[in-house]
């Protein structure tokens, strides 16, 4: 019978493996993996604040605000503090914050490609399967 810590490996190593491929196209474009996700996020919902930002990554502010400032500093997003409450930062993109999402998409291409042709699953299906693995291991870290 296939036990919870064999689930854990494969998606362990299968993550880590996709963040390599996907690092190595980053790489001409200067961009980390994680600048990456917090501009995807950004380029699916424009104008979040950093708390909305970390609940769609799973990731705290502490962990946030360097990569943020950093993404700041390479001109892709501005932060502006709240006028009602200075505790709440709003993280916008830039015009080349922008502009750089065709180029992510261009650089990501042939894995892209490459993940296709070689896969017995569709992109789609595996997304889908994997957020509601998501979804379930939510539910389960409120019951445990």
């Amino acid at each position: 019978m296939l036990q919870i810590h064999q689930v854990s490996l494969s998606l362990y190593s299968s993550s880590r493996l996709l963040i390599q491929l996907i690092q190595s196209s980053l790489n001409e474009l200067n961009l980390t993996y994680p600048q990456f996700l917090v501009l995807s996020v950004l380029w699916e919902e424009d104008g979040l604040k950093v708390n909305e930002i970390g609940k769609r990554l799973y990731l705290d502010s502490g962990t946030l605000t360097p990569l943020l400032k950093k993404l700041e500093a390479m001109n892709y997003v501005k932060r502006q503090r709240g006028e009602a409450d200075e505790r709440t930062v709003h993280v916008e993109l830039t015009y080349p914050g922008k502009s750089l999402q065709s180029k992510v998409q261009e650089a990501l291409e042939p894995v892209n490609q490459k993940f296709i042709e070689s896969s017995e699953i569709s992109l789609p299906d595996l997304n889908q399967s994997l957020l509601n693995m998501l979804v379930t291991i939510e539910n389960l870290k409120e019951t445990i």
